[in-house]
């Protein structure tokens, strides 16, 4: 059944070779790499055509076997996933050129409108979460500040984080789904 010089393949293996000897039942193969190796009859089958052996490099072998890699997504550490998105320096130069001709209240209504203007901003926007710098001072600011907040029903606001902000900042958190008022 079996003549020196055929192609055959492996039954159980993907392995090919040519028949090298025939001892009874015992058949010796030598394979593409030059080895020989001995199967019993039955675990050989005959190939029809001769196929090339090694015609397709061994890279394209081993990408074929590999599992492609995933894409890394660009992660954000856990600290910059809770930092605010948005932040208001309330502070008056911050604001305006010049605060000649102003007197203290009408910088802490200047103070106010932009923290009014921007807090309504950042709600239409959807913004979840805004830092309003207001700086230590007397606190007359953050106390006007904290009665403003207090006005709106979808917002809850607290110290901003010490580390960067010191005492000098309130957070607001805007809840998405509640009407402003």
């Amino acid at each position: 059944m079996f003549k020196k010089g055929q192609q055959v393949a492996v039954l159980d293996d993907d392995m090919i070779g040519h028949v090298v000897k025939v001892n009874g039942t015992t058949i010796t193969i030598e394979t593409a790499d030059g080895f020989e190796l001995d199967f019993d009859s039955h675990e050989l089958v005959v190939l029809k055509e001769a196929l090339p052996v090694n015609h397709i490099p061994i890279s394209d072998i081993i990408k074929e076997k590999e599992t492609p890699k995933k894409r890394k997504q660009p992660t954000r550490k856990a600290k910059e996933k809770y930092q605010p998105t948005m932040e208001v320096d309330l502070h008056i130069h911050q604001l305006t050129n010049s605060t000649r001709g102003m007197n203290n209240h009408d910088m802490l209504t200047l103070q106010l409108d932009t923290a009014r203007r921007q807090l309504d901003f950042a709600i239409s926007k959807r913004i979840q979460k805004v830092v309003f710098i207001h700086g230590v001072g007397q606190g007359v600011l953050k106390t006007e500040l904290e009665y403003l907040f207090g006005r709106y029903n979808n917002v809850k606001f607290y110290e901003a984080n010490y580390q960067k902000y010191g005492l000098g900042a309130t957070e607001v958190y805007i809840y998405q789904n509640v009407s402003p008022n």
